[in-house]
């Protein structure tokens, strides 16, 4: 056996020149972005969705959706894509994921992965992904999914399939799709922030931070690796949260409202200061949060967290949205001022200069 190559449950597999260091009875805890851990308690919060969940628990058509990918798509495993199998199964011993999903290769140009299931979790990435993404970042995106099914966001991932394409068909009944789309909405806002810590749980099975972030640039820009940049891309996230006024940061907003995943230049940003924080670096020296004090766990010390992180978010935010909130709680007092971008020394009581003739203000929103 070669020196970069290992066994890993009985297989060979190639290693990118070093170990990567493995996590025994890790706790999602331990990797969960807190915005993720507060959207998902103010879902459970949200009215009428324990009822809904309780009653979709037993109604999902969860055999149809195995049987499908059984029927539809390959299966992964020692004969068929051994390579991901063997990512697959690094990635749960690196992870310490008690079981080994099953993993499914469907046909669909579009780059994408998920992991759905009520009881017991299945991943499927789509042949988009596979090609794109060259074994590092593929690592990354295997991990990615590993770590949805050891927090748990699977169950909560196939009611939003669910939901979804209900709200589709009720939509045509008047008010029959009010409750709907506000749990769908909800679920949405949770699932966005999910994905921030699946990202981290992504880094920890590929342990290549590079990688992690260029997978993620690879999914906006394709494949031309050699005329991309991830420093470059990187600075597209600076720029996008810094940039525009007021009106700008109320379009980001809507952007991303109708979008399952935060955009990828803001998940790279995110991943690459959880990559430089010192929580990162006190998980790979071997100091967690374990699964066997997830009981222990205290509800108000995770609200505290999330809280924490919501105001060191305001406090650090290059956001103008960001910048009036902190304003206002500062006192600040020519909220005029800030709403139509103009500084205390500024004259005139019409928009910005510069802006359209007569006063009017552009539809800056962008064609969907």
């Amino acid at each position: 056996m070669s020196d970069d190559q290992e066994y890993v449950h009985g297989g060979p597999e190639r290693l990118p020149g070093r170990e990567r260091k493995h996590f025994p009875g890790i706790s999602s805890r331990a990797y969960e972005h807190p915005a993720d851990r507060s959207a998902l308690v103010a879902l459970r919060k949200l009215s009428g969705f324990d009822t809904v969940f309780k009653a979709l628990s037993g109604l999902l058509p969860e055999r149809s959706l195995r049987l499908l990918f059984l029927s539809d798509s390959v299966r992964v495993g020692e004969l068929q894509f051994p390579r991901l199998h063997a990512m697959l199964l690094d990635a749960c011993a690196v992870l310490d994921l008690p079981k080994v999903p099953q993993m499914y290769v469907t046909q669909d140009p579009r780059p994408n992965a998920m992991c759905v299931g009520l009881d017991e979790p299945i991943i499927v990435v789509t042949t988009g992904l596979v090609e794109l993404l060259d074994e590092e970042e593929m690592r990354a995106a295997v991990g990615h999914e590993v770590g949805h099914a050891l927090s748990g966001h699977a169950v909560y991932r196939t009611i939003l399939l669910f939901l979804t394409e209900l709200a589709l068909k009720v939509a045509w009944i008047p008010l029959g799709g009010v409750a709907v789309t506000a749990i769908v909405t909800a679920l949405r806002e949770w699932f966005r922030k999910s994905e921030l810590s699946a990202d981290r749980a992504g880094l920890l099975a590929g342990q290549d931070p590079r990688a992690s972030m260029r997978g993620l640039m690879k999914v906006a820009g394709g494949n031309h690796l050699h005329e991309m940049n991830v420093d470059a891309f990187l600075a597209q996230a600076e720029e996008y949260e810094r940039g525009g006024d007021l009106r700008d940061s109320v379009l980001k907003i809507m952007n991303v409202l109708p979008r399952s995943h935060p955009f990828t230049t803001v998940r790279a940003a995110e991943l690459k200061k959880w990559s430089e924080s010192r929580d990162y670096q006190r998980i790979m020296d071997g100091h967690y949060a374990r699964r066997e004090d997830d009981k222990d766990a205290s509800v108000s010390d995770s609200f505290r967290e999330s809280a924490n992180h919501y105001a060191e978010s305001v406090r650090a935010s290059k956001d103008p949205l960001m910048g009036l909130v902190r304003d206002i709680a500062g006192g600040a007092s020519d909220l005029g001022g800030k709403l139509f971008g103009r500084g205390p020394g500024s004259s005139g009581s019409g928009p910005r200069s510069g802006g359209p003739k007569g006063g009017q203000e552009r539809d800056d929103t962008p064609d969907r």
